[in-house]
């Protein structure tokens, strides 16, 4: 598809912001997690590798207020709380686990393609080996 083909909405900030929050580091996984079912905090914040608490409560807010995330109170003793996704929030994963397979699927090229980038670039470490070897 050639740039020219491609749609660009007028109001690009509601794009830019719904993109933000949704491929944003912590709310990809939070997603792919709720992807399995319905958790509760503590629980993804066990599964969600480095995450703080204070950033879990903060991603599993903005992912409610967006309509990607439901959660719901239990009134037990102490209160239980799970979070689930929602239809949205499940057509998000569809999306989410898409381009994880992309990236599966090209990692070594992407790679290889670092690697050339890298040992071209003046400064990589790379060339400083070969100038320290040219050198001696």
């Amino acid at each position: 598809m050639s740039p020219s083909h491609i749609h660009v909405p007028t109001d690009c900030g509601t794009v830019t912001e719904i993109l933000s929050r949704v491929g944003d580091k912590w709310s990809v996984q939070v997603v792919v997690q709720l992807g399995e079912g319905p958790r509760r905090f503590n629980e993804l914040r066990r599964i969600v590798s480095g995450i703080s608490q204070r950033m879990l409560t903060l991603t599993l807010r903005g992912l409610e207020r967006d309509g990607l995330v439901t959660r719901t109170v239990y009134p037990t003793i102490p209160p239980r709380v799970d979070y689930q996704l929602t239809g949205l929030g499940c057509s998000l994963l569809k999306t989410v686990r898409g381009l994880g397979e992309w990236a599966i699927a090209n990692r070594q090229e992407i790679l290889a393609a670092r690697r050339r980038f890298d040992a071209d670039e003046p400064g990589s470490e790379t060339k400083d080996n070969l100038r320290q070897s040219d050198a001696a």
